[in-house]
């Protein structure tokens, strides 16, 4: 079982208009990244061998980066604990937004679901992760479409 898919869009819109990195684009890939990363909130950690927790399935080297690459742009993640991440959908989607906002490339169109798929593999799954872009594709038409 995982997340509704109204609630779950609506809050990921409103966290990220909260923290001024609302658009629809954004919305896309943040619902797709959760339904290829923890099967849209089946699974808060990471399963087998790897570290990464919540729907988003963040590592903490990556977490770690990110506050303190954002802690004073962004001061509410101060607080934020990676164990959070495993229940505190608030955080997840912050921390997650965070990691799409630090590419300097532009995220794709919002319907643009191939060139979402593609730039959720470069740049957050990155070449050497186990998803592809057709796997993100399928979960995204799953949980979310």
């Amino acid at each position: 079982m995982g997340y509704d898919k109204t609630q779950f869009r609506a809050l990921i819109e409103e966290v990220t208009n909260e923290i001024g990195l609302r658009s629809d684009a954004a919305t896309e890939i943040l619902l797709g990244t959760a339904a290829q990363e923890s099967a849209f909130g089946k699974f808060l950690h990471q399963t087998g061998k790897g570290p990464a927790h919540g729907a988003f399935q963040m590592e903490e080297g990556t977490f770690d980066w990110l506050k303190e690459k954002y802690r004073e742009k962004f001061p509410q993640i101060e607080g934020f604990t990676f164990e959070q991440l495993r229940y505190d959908l608030r955080a997840a989607i912050v921390m997650a937004r965070l990691k799409y906002y630090s590419i300097s490339h532009p995220l794709p169109d919002a319907k643009d679901l191939a060139g979402l798929a593609a730039y959720y593999k470069r740049y957050y799954n990155t070449p050497m992760g186990a998803a592809t872009e057709q796997q993100f594709i399928e979960s995204y038409k799953r949980f979310v479409a």
